[in-house]
């Protein structure tokens, strides 16, 4: 099955400028943002549709006529559901998730702004995200876009990815250190 390895990068990336281009010519570029943000909530949310995309079995017809469904079902824009189609013509839906980080980045960067993930074990609070996105402004000298995700095994604390630096202070995290320094104690 097809994952998000290393060669996953650049054909997101290419993917991505193409719609970024596209979205830009046609005055879109908001609502194309909107659509994939919805696609991300709905990959991460539904496991039947993270399986769907991720699926080297189904026909490319069958991957075709899946995502024009879904697109008409979520009322994405039509320069989405055509995109969706031609990725999905092309056997490219396992880097799906790849393509909406990739276009986030180059949205942020056109903007000025340094796009930031950060994962927390239970939703951030409008204040929580204020609060952390003026942190990582004053951190990085740039204005920062956070993209938000939840991930309940990480027990607390946050993971902070920005660019290629990472900050992991969740909790999971301090117990696997402990216990590794626990067993070199005895």
């Amino acid at each position: 099955m097809a994952s998000d390895g290393a060669g996953v990068g650049g054909l997101a990336v290419r993917y991505a400028s193409a719609l970024y281009d596209l979205a830009d010519d046609s005055g879109a570029i908001d609502n194309v943002a909107r659509d994939l943000a919805a696609l991300d909530v709905l990959v991460d949310e539904s496991a039947d549709f993270a399986r769907f995309i991720k699926s080297p079995v189904l026909s490319r017809e069958d991957q075709t006529k899946g995502v024009a469904a879904i697109a008409a079902k979520a009322g994405l824009s039509d320069i989405m559901a055509k995109f969706l189609g031609l990725v999905a013509g092309n056997r490219r839906l396992f880097a799906l998730k790849s393509m909406i980080r990739a276009y986030q980045g180059i949205l942020a960067a056109r903007r000025g702004l340094v796009s930031a993930e950060v994962t927390s074990a239970s939703a951030l609070s409008d204040g929580q995200s204020q609060s952390l996105a003026d942190a990582l402004k004053a951190a990085v000298g740039k204005s920062v876009a956070v993209t938000t995700k939840v991930d309940p095994s990480i027990l607390g604390g946050l993971i902070v990815r920005v660019g290629s630096r990472m900050v992991d202070s969740s909790l999971k995290s301090k117990l696997q250190r402990l216990k590794l320094s626990m067993k070199g104690v005895g």
